[in-house]
Parts: structure tokens; C-alpha cells; sequence
């Protein structure tokens, strides 16, 4: 390590030289350890970069080791994770996880306060003059033509006609804005490329893969083990997969067909909170759900006043030391109307990550 080098650019680097270096004669890219891993090529390159380098989850330092333990990882392509280790790879995955995870923990003990932002005693508030940008999902061009005031040239065109999940983004909008007098809080779809001091600030995301296209870029760049799957069609629920220590699970939307149309009773929504991968000194929350009720859903559970303390004291506890947590919950709707979710309530709670905390 070099005078100027601190633990993270140490740990960074090793990555890097593992990857390059590690089996002379043998051409390591990091799109081909981004497949081994199911991970996205931009988080490859976050871990190894040596300006402000993201530090790797502990469960990704294990795929480290289990990968660079053995020439077998690329004995044939596409390289991958070896299931079964030998006795002699064993040991040595053992001591380069053990030096991985010093370096991590070095890393951690002498990262400066408030880098990435601190967590405050509410979810929703921000420190002070610092930019949030709320992200929402647009509709498709398909539903919106059938209706005039959702053209920019009708003299009754409403702006906000555009945007898909307005019910979540009332609530949102008003309840951060009063938590956050003195910040600027701009709204936008996330079919509009958003400006590089948009993409940096605290960023809120509404809405899903489907229609919202920042939601799917800061998925492809986060370490999540939880995927969205895309509603195909109009009889497709998609459904969120969550694949963890070998295991997989679906949790999809409950609908119940009657003559007239199918009804939604059940939706799945997703709370996730983590530094923003485009700038570690803010955030990025993401609340979605397969439909617009799980949306709701995610947000209420944070907003509404006989919920939100209780969900918020739960988050800031069972995550205590951890900067990412994610939370995919039942939304239960009746006639249309959202129940808000009790995170403290096994009824609602479908999964949680990280699994273990500190």
C-alpha cells in the first residue's frame, strides 16, 4: 500500500490485480466476472476503481475467493463459480477472504462521518440545502391517447397527466417537502434523461421496471439480489424473484377474476434504500410495486401517520450499521384502496435484505 492509498484503494486494487494477474496467460474482462458473479459490469468496475472505489458486500468478497481459489473458474466459458471446492482450494479460499474482509473492515473503520450520508432519525429526511429529485414512472403512449388534455398542444393540457403512480407521488411529494423545508425537491418521469446534478442529488424512485427507465439503470448498477420481473402483457403479473445462497422465490400479485375484469386483492411492493451509485454522498430510495397499489404501498408505509413511526423505528433498528437495506412487503387492496403494510408484522414482511445484520 502506497503512502497516499488508504484500506479501500488497497482493496480496490487487489481486486483489479486478481482479476488481471492472477492466472498469468489467462485474459480476465470484467464483463466475464460480472457474468460469474450475475452482477452488472458498471458494479465490477465501482469495486475496482481506485478514485472513491464502492467497498464489495461481504457476500460478493466470498464469490471473490471462491472464484480466484481455483484455475477450474475458467477452464471453460463462460467462466463461473466452482460449487465444490477441493480441500487444497478450500484453504486457499480461506486465506484471501480472510485478507479481502480485513481490508473491507479497515476500510470501514476509517471511512470519514457522514460519508455516505448519515441516516437520520427519519427515512425521509435529508440533511439540510442538499438537492432531491423525485423520479416517476410515465405512462406508455398507448394510454394516453385516447385522451386529449395529455397532448402539450390541447388548451386544457394537464402536465401531470403523464405520470403513472400520482397517487404515490402526492403522498411523497408533500411529506418529504415538509420534512425538507430548506431543500429543493424537483419531479421528473424517468422517460426524460435527467441532468448530471439531477442524477447526483438524493434521488426517489417511483414505480418499476416497466415504465420507469431510471428505476431499471440504478437497478443494473446496484448489488441486489432481487430482480423485477416485467409485466409482457396485460395477463401477465410479473413478480419479484429473489435469489439468495442458492434458493429462489417469486413473490407475485394476487388477482381474482370476475365476469366483468380481473380485481387486484394482493400487490407486492419493494422498499429499497442505499447510496446512490452515481454519487456515495447522497441516496437512492427506490419504492415500486408490480402495480400502482404496491407503489402506494411502499410509500405509505413510510407517510401514513399511523405507520410511519412504528416502520421507520423497525428500518432504523433491523438495519442498524447497514447503509443498503431492502424490504418487498404484501400490499393488501380492498375495493381498490391500499392497506398500508406493518413492517413489524410477519403478516406483511415477505423478505428482507441484508439477511443478517452487525
Amino acid at each position: 500500500m502506497t503512502s497516499a492509498e488508504g484500506p479501500a484503494q488497497e482493496l480496490a486494487r487487489r481486486l483489479r490485480s486478481l482479476r488481471k494477474q492472477c492466472w498469468p496467460g489467462t485474459r480476465i474482462t470484467q464483463e466475464q466476472l460480472a457474468q460469474a458473479f450475475d452482477v452488472s459490469v458498471p458494479l465490477i468496475s465501482s469495486w475496482e476503481r481506485q478514485s472513491d472505489p464502492v467497498l464489495p458486500p461481504e457476500h460478493r468478497l466470498d464469490a471473490y475467493a471462491t472464484f480466484f481459489a481455483t484455475p477450474r473458474s475458467v477452464d471453460r466459458r463462460p467462466f463461473r463459480l466452482v460449487d465444490q471446492l477441493t480441500e487444497a482450494e478450500q484453504a486457499s479460499k480461506d486465506t484471501l477472504l480472510a485478507e479481502l474482509v480485513k481490508l473491507r473492515n479497515q476500510a470501514l473503520d476509517g471511512a470519514p462521518a457522514g460519508d455516505p450520508a448519515p441516516a437520520t432519525d427519519n427515512l425521509w429526511r435529508f440533511p439540510p440545502n442538499q438537492d432531491i429529485t423525485i423520479v416517476c414512472s410515465e405512462l406508455p403512449r398507448r394510454l394516453l391517447d385516447p385522451l386529449p388534455f395529455t397532448h402539450p398542444e390541447d388548451p386544457d393540457y394537464v402536465e401531470l397527466s403523464r405520470y403513472s403512480d400520482l397517487d404515490a407521488l402526492l403522498e411523497l411529494h408533500g411529506h418529504i417537502r415538509a420534512l425538507n423545508p430548506g431543500n429543493n425537491v424537483h419531479v421528473r418521469t424517468g422517460s426524460l434523461r435527467l441532468t448530471p446534478d439531477e442524477y447526483t442529488s438524493h434521488l426517489v424512485l417511483l414505480g418499476g421496471v416497466d415504465w420507469n427507465q431510471v428505476t431499471a439503470e440504478v437497478l443494473h448498477r446496484i448489488d441486489l439480489p432481487i430482480q423485477q420481473h416485467k409485466r409482457q402483457n396485460d395477463n401477465d403479473t410479473g413478480g419479484f424473484e429473489v435469489v439468495q445462497r442458492g434458493a429462489r422465490e417469486i413473490f407475485r400479485p394476487t388477482l381474482r377474476k370476475t365476469e366483468e375484469r380481473w380485481i387486484l386483492e394482493e400487490d407486492v411492493a419493494h422498499f429499497y434504500r442505499s447510496p446512490n451509485p452515481f454519487n456515495r454522498k447522497r441516496t437512492v430510495s427506490i419504492c415500486n410495486g408490480m402495480y400502482s397499489r404496491g407503489t402506494l404501498g411502499a410509500v405509505r408505509a413510510l407517510t401514513d401517520a399511523r405507520f410511519r413511526d412504528r416502520n421507520n423505528a423497525y428500518v432504523l433498528e433491523r438495519f442498524a450499521g447497514h447503509d443498503t437495506f431492502s424490504i418487498i412487503s404484501r400490499v393488501q387492496v380492498l375495493v381498490g384502496s391500499v392497506v398500508t403494510p406493518d413492517w413489524t408484522s410477519p403478516e406483511f414482511l415477505l423478505h428482507e435484505w441484508p439477511v443478517t445484520t452487525t
